[in-house]
Formats: structure tokens, sequence, C-alpha cells
């Protein structure tokens, strides 16, 4: 039997914004997407206390808000030892949800069938893959990947890497053997240049290489960049000038949901007055719906 693939049923114009940024960290029989040290530690380092949420409370809690969301797990299977939540229980809930859930796959790169998974995947309707190439432990501008990217660049799928710094590992001995350095963003620099009809989403303000972020944006224009896992009070004065200019059609609003909630994220733009009032309705809602082809 063919597996269901998905449709979205989305109604653009009853949104009141896209959040590209969301994390599926329990599958419906309570595994986690990481190890219970690195969850631990994660916890504490974004002083998030209490379950993570399933997908389909993560569905209902949007749908309240009136909010898509771009909705994920991460495979880290090979560098970790951690099996992966299933993308096609996360691709089966996008179904059951359609009206408010937009399904990213994962695939580990170093997996021996992540090409064949790619086009898989893309086949049940992912419209894109998240990598995070600090916990997966694979340097993105490595050659040996190259099929990776063209097996999403003929599906028409979107590529979303974690870039900067991040939460995972952190406080632990050694950073638990992660490397920071894997999630420059100027390591997909190439990648945008090698594959000019793959569209790339940098995730995070990319501490401390925000600059780099916004170099590859400004000129490899198949690249965008989602503003997850900080508040905008933290954002850098680059970020936010680049956000409200140059960069305007290619900033999207992601909360990094758990650890980070839309609520607050929204609710510290508007008291900082982060963004132009012209520019919101893009970096919210409109450029997502684009680069995802939401009618």
């Amino acid at each position: 039997m063919t597996a269901e693939r998905y449709e979205s049923s989305i109604d653009l114009a009853a949104l009141e914004a896209i959040d590209t940024h969301v994390h599926i960290e329990i599958d419906a029989e309570g595994h986690s997407s990481l190890p219970a040290d690195l969850s631990e530690a994660a916890s504490r380092y974004f002083r998030a206390d209490g379950p993570r949420p399933d997908l389909d409370s993560i569905a209902a809690y949007y749908r309240e808000r009136k909010m898509a969301a771009v909705v994920f797990t991460v495979d880290s299977s090979t560098h970790l030892g951690q099996a992966p939540i299933s993308n096609d229980e996360i691709i089966d809930g996008a179904i059951r949800h359609s009206d408010i859930l937009i399904p990213f796959a994962s695939v580990d790169p170093n997996r021996d069938d992540a090409v064949d998974e790619i086009g898989r995947l893309a086949e049940r309707g992912a419209r894109g893959f998240k990598f995070h190439p600090t916990v997966q432990g694979f340097d993105p501008s490595d050659d040996r990947f190259a099929p990776v990217y063209d097996a999403m660049q003929s599906a028409g799928a979107i590529a979303l890497f974690h870039t900067g710094q991040t939460g995972i590992g952190a406080g632990m001995r050694g950073g638990r053997g992660l490397k920071l350095a894997l999630s420059n963003p100027m390591l997909l620099d190439g990648v945008a240049a090698d594959f000019g009809d793959l569209q790339i989403i940098m995730a995070h303000p990319s501490v401390p290489w925000q600059d780099e972020a916004l170099s590859v944006a400004t000129h490899k224009h198949n690249t965008w960049i989602d503003l997850s896992g900080w508040s905008p009070k933290y954002f850098p004065p680059s970020l936010v000038r680049h956000a409200n200019s140059l960069l305007k059609d290619r900033i999207l609003f992601g909360s990094d949901f758990p650890l980070l909630t839309p609520d607050r994220w929204i609710r510290d733009a508007e008291k900082m007055e982060t963004f132009k009032p012209e520019v919101l309705p893009g970096i919210m809602k409109l450029n997502a719906a684009r680069l995802l082809g939401l009618s």
C-alpha cells in the first residue's frame, strides 16, 4: 500500500503568522530525539521546564494562535547513536493537521541510505529537510554530501541548516564533544553556489558569525535567514538593519518552539520595535508563504 502524501490545506488569509522553526522532540511513544543527558542539559540552558509537547498538542497550540508551523525532528543517529523520531510519523501528523502544520523531514547525511530516504520522504510530501551540522557531526561544505544536496534540489525541497551557537551540549564536559565550528554559515556558501536552485534557510541569528550569514545571504539569493532561537531583544544590530532593508524579502519568523515560544518572540519584538511596520507582513508570513509555495 502506498503511504498517504501530505498536501497542505492551509488558508493563508486566515493566518496571522507562519512559524518556520518548530521542533518535534517527543514521538507518540514518548521517545526523545536526543539522548537523555543532552535533553536535560538543553532544558537547563534554555530554562525550559516541564515535558515536551507531542505533535498533536503542538498543532492545537498553533491553531489556537492562528499560526501555521513548520515541524521537524533531527536525525542524529550515526553521530549520537540515538534512534531518531520517525519522519513518517511527523508527516502522518501533518496530514492529520494539514490546516496548520507543514512537515519537514530530517535525514542524517552520514547514513548510507540518505539520498534514497530524501527521495522517498519528498515523495510523501516533506517540504524540506532539517540539518544540524554540530549535532549530526558533519561538515556541510564537504563534497561527499553533494548527492544529498542534489537529491533535495531535484525534489524541489528546502534545506534548513542550524547555524551559530547551540544550547545542545552547553555546560557539559567538552560540550559533549559537539563542535560549534561545523555550524559556521560560511560553510554553506559553497553549497549555495554549487546548487543554485536549492533554497537554503540559515536558521537562527548566527552568533558569533552573524556577519558571515549576512554576507552569504546578500550574495546568494537562494539563501534565507530564520530568526528563531533568540529573543528579538538580543538580535545583533547588523541583523536587524539587514532585515529591515536588503534582506527584508528573505527573512523568516521562527521561534524554536518549544524552547522559545512564539508568544515571547512576538512580545519582545513589539516591545523593542525591532522591525519596520512595512516589513513585518513579509517577515511574519508572506516570505515563508512564498518560499513554501503556499497560495
